[in-house]
């Protein structure tokens, strides 16, 4: 009898537990721990953690990495030099634009003496006639040549000195310095030649009986003259072009290395960059001046026909400025104002150069780090 009642107790005991399982099992499946099991939750919590911390661990390894390789960097630093290069030469140019038109107009005439007021006439009667916009006469042409002269020349500079090891490791090489500033002026002036020549031509004539556009220009040499009449001048050019760029850039790099020796700092100052280009600029004007004379008579020798003068090569040339105008009035005509307008650009061009190429650095060193991140 007494085992009899027992028997409900066991069934009761078994539904119980069986209610208590179910009640457990549908709160886990809710989210919610057992409020018996609180240790075992926040286990489990734990483990779920670490799980997905792995998870994005494995993935991130999986991820390949975006580095920047040294041909990239190689690419970068050549485009940087390209497009600071274009900018400073094109700024520089437009400055300095109506005084370089003043200049080339008394370079090639024997029967004008140069001087200050003579160049201030000039410009006056050229405003009066023409317009303001005449004393940029050409411009277009020099923006076409400069743009890319100046683009190649900066460029083929860093190009050099690499290919030099110009100063490396700390080194005062000199004559390496003054080398490649020669081979990048001659890099620039081969590529671009026939652009100079179109440009003289353009600022020695007016709109009415001259040129009117750059192709027009291209067009006639090459109908009238042939093509070979392009480049007329080259070697003129290319000889004065040597003492000219080498002395610019090797006095420019030279003062800059001994003004960060001096301070004790590299930091890029703009003002003591434009002082540094200017007496490059004078420095280089000077030493190359007696062919830029030669050049531009060879230049313009078919559009100049008020004198009948005729400049077929460089020593003919020189004979001829020599017997009939001398050193100082024929071979240095005109230098006075390129000490004025010849630091202004070359120390516009410098500054320029490096100022802009500073900014692109830093910007491509911004977007390298976030690259690589």
């Amino acid at each position: 009898m007494s085992r009899l009642l027992e028997k409900p107790n066991i069934a009761m005991s078994i539904k119980s537990t069986g209610s208590q399982l179910s009640s457990t099992v549908a709160t886990t499946a809710a989210g919610t721990p057992p409020s018996s099991d609180v240790g075992d939750a926040d286990t489990l919590r734990t483990h779920s953690a670490a799980t997905a911390t792995v998870s994005a661990a494995e993935v991130a390894n999986t991820t390949p990495a975006i580095t920047v390789t040294p041909i990239r960097q190689k690419i970068d630093q050549v485009v940087i030099s390209l497009v600071s290069g274009a900018a400073a030469g094109a700024l520089a140019k437009t400055v300095i634009a109506p005084l370089d038109r003043t200049k080339i107009n008394f370079q090639i005439r024997n029967d004008i003496p140069f001087s200050f007021g003579a160049s201030l006439r000039y410009l006056q009667n050229t405003y009066e006639k023409e317009g303001v916009l005449a004393l940029w006469r050409g411009n277009s042409a020099t923006m076409a040549r400069i743009v890319p002269y100046a683009a190649i020349q900066f460029t083929a500079h860093e190009q050099w000195r690499r290919i030099l090891h110009v100063d490396k490791d700390g080194s005062n090489t000199k004559g390496r310095r003054f080398l490649a500033g020669s081979l990048a002026g001659i890099t620039s002036q081969s590529l671009t030649y026939p652009l100079d020549l179109a440009r003289a031509r353009m600022a020695v004539t007016d709109r009415y009986t001259g040129y009117r556009t750059l192709r027009q220009v291209f067009t006639n040499i090459w109908v009238e003259e042939g093509p070979r009449t392009l480049y007329r001048g080259y070697w003129a050019t290319v000889l004065g072009v040597i003492p000219y760029a080498g002395t610019s850039f090797f006095t420019y790099e030279t003062l800059k290395r001994e003004y960060y020796e001096m301070v004790g700092s590299n930091k890029h100052n703009t003002l003591v960059s434009l002082v540094f280009g200017a007496a490059a600029g004078a420095a280089g004007q000077t030493a190359s001046y007696p062919l830029d004379i030669v050049r531009r008579r060879m230049q313009t020798m078919r559009v100049n026909t008020a004198n009948g003068d005729r400049y077929p090569t460089i020593l003919e040339t020189l004979v001829k400025i020599y017997r009939e105008e001398g050193i100082k009035n024929g071979f240095y005509k005109g230098l006075s104002m390129n000490w004025i307008k010849g630091p202004i650009a070359v120390g516009i061009s410098f500054s320029t150069y490096d100022l802009i190429k500073a900014w692109l650095m830093e910007l491509s060193h911004l977007k390298r780090g976030r690259v690589e991140q």
